[in-house]
């Protein structure tokens, strides 16, 4: 089950899920289709989108899975399985943040008024993850083929802003050390390096790591905040091992 990240839609992981696919069943959903009552509080939406999960494993006819979240997706990744362990086989976070992350003042503020500063986010972030694509494609000519991949999802699936602004808001009201502490299923945490993850400081995720009974802890070379989707090969060959022995041990352990 793969749960995407801040800009809520699936598409942008279309090159994951297809790596995923290789060795695994994969279900996946796009938070933009979960209804949110717009009375909702910011601190209500996690547990909505773990319930979310929820629906999806029903609807699939899937007693338990391993529950992978990008980036912002590993907030209700992590609540689920907190919650939810006889559903969840393993636990995969990337780059999700931890303790110690807050927005920065400026996303503050476009979180506060994203109908004004949505544009603004949009034409800027582009510049900020620039220098990691440029250290995952040495290419020119597959650097320029990521972009405009990433342009084509832009206009196929667009993004709201005003849910990603609600979204950005909810990071600040979780309580990610508390559903860390729960956790009691095998868990992988990957990040990127240090220097290139202009999005969620690694250490950020690393302390999260910390809390979780027994979990491994891998870094996804040359890559920054989006190498699930840059090096999406990279990120199966790690991913799916690890959940295929956590599946094959829960079998074991039931037998």
């Amino acid at each position: 089950m793969l749960i995407p990240g801040l800009q809520g839609r699936w598409e942008f992981h279309e090159a994951t899920v297809h790596a995923l696919s290789a060795g695994a069943r994969v279900l996946t959903f796009s938070l933009d289709d979960v209804p949110q009552d717009r009375a909702s509080r910011d601190d209500q939406l996690i547990d909505g989108y773990r319930g979310a999960i929820e629906q999806v494993l029903d609807g699939a006819q899937v007693e338990r899975a391993a529950i992978c979240g990008i980036s912002y997706g590993g907030l209700p990744a992590l609540r689920f399985a907190a919650t939810r362990p006889d559903r969840t086989s393993s636990l995969v976070l990337a780059s999700t943040p931890g303790p110690g992350f807050h927005l920065k003042a400026r996303h503050a503020m476009y979180a506060r008024w994203p109908r004004l500063f949505g544009p603004v986010f949009a034409i800027e972030t582009p510049r900020r993850l620039a220098p990691e694509i440029r250290s995952a494609f040495a290419d020119r000519a597959k650097r320029r083929r990521f972009r405009l991949n990433q342009l084509k999802t832009v206009l196929t699936a667009p993004v709201s802003f005003p849910a990603m602004a609600a979204r950005a808001r909810s990071i600040e009201t979780s309580d990610s050390v508390s559903d860390a502490g729960r956790v009691s299923s095998p868990a992988l945490i990957l990040v990127g390096d240090q220097d290139l993850d202009a999005v969620v400081n690694p250490e950020s995720t690393i302390a999260l790591a910390s809390h979780i009974c027994g979990a491994r802890l891998e870094t996804l070379s040359r890559t920054g905040h989006l190498g699930s989707m840059t090096h999406a090969a990279a990120f199966a060959a790690l991913v799916l091992p690890f959940i295929g022995k956590a599946h094959s041990n829960s079998h074991d352990s039931a037998a």
